[in-house]
C-alpha cells in the first residue's frame, strides 16, 4: 500500500516514522513533509491546504490511505474533500472536527449530555465577558473558542490577568478570528493527563496515557506553549480512571456525535483534569497531540496502518491494541524567546542530531528545522523533540537528558523537569 501523510511538524514526523515501520507500506509520501520526515518518506511540495492538489496526487500515485496530522486542515474539510472523491483518509470531517475548532460547540455538547467538565460561559461581546469576570473573580480560565495552536487557553490567577486575557484575545485579536468568541470557565484543581481514543465513529480503542507540559518554564510556570515535553504512561491515570473516562466521556461523546449526524472518525484526544470529583474534560482535540504523539506512538506495538485503516473501514472492533510495557519521555528543544513569535530568531545551526539518529530506543523528531548549505538549522519556535524509551519513567528521563545535552544551537532552550509529576508520584 502507498500511504500519504499530510503535515510537517513533530507530530507528523512521529506518525511517518511509525507508519514507515509497517511491512504493508510500499511507498510513503509526506506533503509537504520536513527535513526529519525525509528520512522515512518522499516529501512532495504540496501545501497542506491545497486539497485539490493533494487529492490529485493521491489519485495519481495510487494512495491507499491518507493520514492527516494538523487540526486546521481537518477543520477546513480535507476529509470531506477526499471522501467525495472516493479516497480513503483517516480523520474527522469538518463537522466532527468542531469538537476542537469550536470550544463553544464542545462545551455545549458536554453540558447537554452530562459529560463532566468545568462550569463555563461563552461570550462574543468583550464587555459582557469582562462583566462576568468581575462577578466570578480569580483564578479563572479564558479560552479562545477557535484554533490557536495549543496556546489559546490562558489561566488567569488574578482578575487583572483575566481582564488582560479577554482584551488581548477579543479586542487585540492575538489569535485572529479564533478569538471572536471566548469561553470563560472555572479553574479546576488537579493533575492533567492525556488519553487518546482511535475511533471509527462507534467502536474505539484507547492508546497508552500521557502527560504534556504546556508551560514554558520549569515548575509549570509562565505562558502556555504548544508543548515543551511529554511522557508516557502517566502513572496518575490508573486503569480504573481510564475505564471511567472511556465509559463516561468517550462513549457518550461518540454517541452524541452520531446523533448529531457527524460521527467522529479519527483520533479523539481527551485532555483530562483529575479532580477530587473524578476526571473532567479540559478540552477535546480532533487529532494526535504534539508532543504527546512523540511518546505515545513509540510505545505502540500494533501496526499503526492496520489500526488507521480499520478506523476508516468501520472495523475497529476487530483490532486489539498492544503497547510496549516500557516508558517514553520526550523533551522539546525550543528557540530562545519562544513562545513569543517576535522574540526568537531562526536559521541557527543545529549540532549533535546526526550522532543520535542510529541509537536504539532513541528518536529525534523534527518540529521545525530546515537544511541550508548542507547544515541542519532552526526554522521556528519549537525545533526538535528528543524521545527516549527505557524500563521506567526515571530511567527514560535520565536517558533523554543525556541525549538532549548532546544537541546544541545558539540560544537553545528546554525544560529540565519533564515528567516531574510522575517522578514525584513514583518516589
Amino acid at each position: 500500500m502507498n500511504v500519504l501523510v499530510v503535515g510537517k511538524g513533530g507530530r507528523e514526523h512521529a506518525m511517518a516514522w511509525k507508519i514507515a515501520q509497517s511491512p504493508r507500506v510500499e511507498q510513503l509520501y509526506a506533503a509537504p513533509g520536513s527535513t526529519g520526515m525525509a528520512r522515512h518518506a518522499q516529501c512532495v511540495d504540496i501545501a497542506m491546504d491545497d486539497f485539490e492538489g493533494l487529492s490529485a496526487f493521491a489519485q495519481e500515485h495510487d494512495i491507499g490511505l491518507t493520514v492527516v496530522g494538523p487540526e486546521n486542515v481537518l477543520s477546513q474539510g480535507i476529509v470531506d474533500h477526499f471522501e467525495a472523491k472516493g479516497l480513503k483518509i483517516f480523520g474527522p470531517t469538518a463537522a466532527a472536527a468542531r469538537i476542537e475548532s469550536s470550544k463553544a460547540f464542545s462545551k455545549e455538547l458536554m453540558q447537554r449530555i452530562g459529560v463532566p467538565t468545568a462550569r463555563h460561559r461563552t461570550f462574543t461581546d468583550s464587555a459582557q465577558a469582562l462583566a462576568y469576570l468581575q462577578e466570578q473573580g480569580a483564578p479563572i480560565v479564558v479560552k479562545a473558542s477557535g484554533l490557536a495552536s495549543g496556546k489559546g487557553a490562558i489561566v488567569a490567577h488574578t482578575e487583572e490577568e483575566a481582564r488582560l486575557a479577554v482584551t488581548s484575545i477579543m479586542e487585540e485579536s492575538i489569535f485572529g478570528d479564533s478569538g471572536n468568541e471566548v469561553v470563560i470557565e472555572e479553574f479546576m484543581e488537579g493533575e492533567e493527563a492525556s488519553l487518546f481514543a482511535l475511533t471509527d465513529g462507534q467502536a474505539f480503542v484507547t492508546l497508552v496515557t500521557a502527560q504534556d507540559h504546556k508551560a514554558i518554564y520549569e515548575g509549570d510556570k509562565g505562558p502556555n506553549t504548544g508543548g515543551m515535553g511529554a511522557y508516557s504512561p502517566a502513572p496518575v491515570m490508573t486503569p480504573e480512571l481510564i475505564r471511567t473516562a472511556e465509559e463516561h466521556i468517550i462513549r457518550p461523546v461518540l454517541e452524541e456525535m452520531r446523533r448529531l449526524g457527524c460521527p467522529f472518525r479519527g483520533v479523539l484526544y481527551c485532555g483530562l483534569m483529575l479532580t477530587e470529583e473524578g476526571p473532567k474534560v479540559v478540552e477535546f482535540n480532533c487529532r494526535f497531540g504534539d508532543p504527546e504523539a512523540q511518546v505515545v506512538l513509540p510505545l505502540l506495538k500494533t501496526d499503526l496502518v492496520d489500526v488507521l485503516e480499520a478506523a476508516c473501514d468501520g472495523l475497529l472492533d476487530q483490532i486489539e491494541i498492544e503497547n510496549d510495557t516500557r516508558a517514553a519521555v520526550g523533551v522539546v528543544l525550543a528557540s530562545g524567546g519562544y513562545p513569543d513569535a517576535n522574540a526568537y530568531e531562526t536559521g541557527k545551526v543545529i549540532n549533535g542530531v546526526e550522532e543520535l539518529e542510529d541509537i536504539d530506543d532513541l528518536e529525534v523528531f523534527h518540529a521545525d528545522t530546515v537544511r541550508e548549505n548542507g547544515q541542519l538549522c532552526t526554522a521556528g519556535g519549537r525545533v526538535l523533540c528528543v524521545t527516549a524509551l527505557a524500563g521506567d519513567i526515571s530511567a527514560a528521563v535520565d536517558r533523554v537528558y543525556q541525549a538532549v545535552d548532546q544537541v546544541d544551537f545558539d540560544k537553545v532552550y528546554y525544560r529540565r523537569d519533564i515528567a516531574h509529576r510522575a517522578l514525584a508520584r513514583l518516589a
